[in-house]
């Protein structure tokens, strides 16, 4: 099976929602219970746009997961 990039949202992450606003895959959403930003793994396609329009480094890093 080929590994694919995907991406983890980390505690830098300053809650401003470029990642999700973003994302075309709709893969980023808003936890209100968590009171965070998730990664749906199931529809990030590993592209990085998140990452690309992250205002903060290391905010969202990249994880290696099996698809």
């Amino acid at each position: 099976m080929e590994m694919k990039k995907t991406y983890v949202i980390t505690e830098k992450c300053c809650e401003c929602g470029s990642c999700a606003h973003f994302c075309e895959q709709g893969a980023i959403n808003y936890d209100y219970a968590g009171q965070k930003y998730e990664i749906d793994e199931e529809r990030c396609d590993g592209c990085g746009t998140c990452m690309e329009y992250c205002p903060i480094d290391d905010a969202i890093v990249e994880a290696d997961g099996v698809r």
